[in-house]
């Protein structure tokens, strides 16, 4: 099992820039301890004959609809629903602001 001790756990706060109060760092500690635990664990079982699978479901098969159009619904209709509107367009808040 990999070390975990408090300078550990400043130093990968630190590695993913995020900022903990000590009773955070105390608990993901000890969060982590337990993380690692159930790795040992999984490592004692015993896969010598068990056959690798890239997806636990690979005999489902997706079921696919055609893709045929259907009826849409009127503009007006659509716009109707939306609050604001400006040339036939729903308007939205802008994304990107320029400086």
């Amino acid at each position: 099992m990999a070390h975990l001790d408090k300078e550990m756990i400043q130093y990968l706060t630190l590695l993913s820039r995020i900022h903990c109060s000590e009773e955070e760092q105390e608990s993901l500690l000890k969060d982590l301890e337990k993380i690692l635990g159930y790795f040992e664990q999984l490592q004692e079982i015993d896969t010598e004959n068990v056959a690798p699978c890239n997806h636990v479901l690979e005999d489902i098969v997706n079921v696919m609809r055609e893709d045929a159009v259907g009826e849409t619904m009127p503009r007006e209709t659509f716009l109707g629903n939306a609050p604001s509107q400006v040339g036939g367009l729903i308007r939205v808040p802008p994304v990107i602001k320029k400086n």
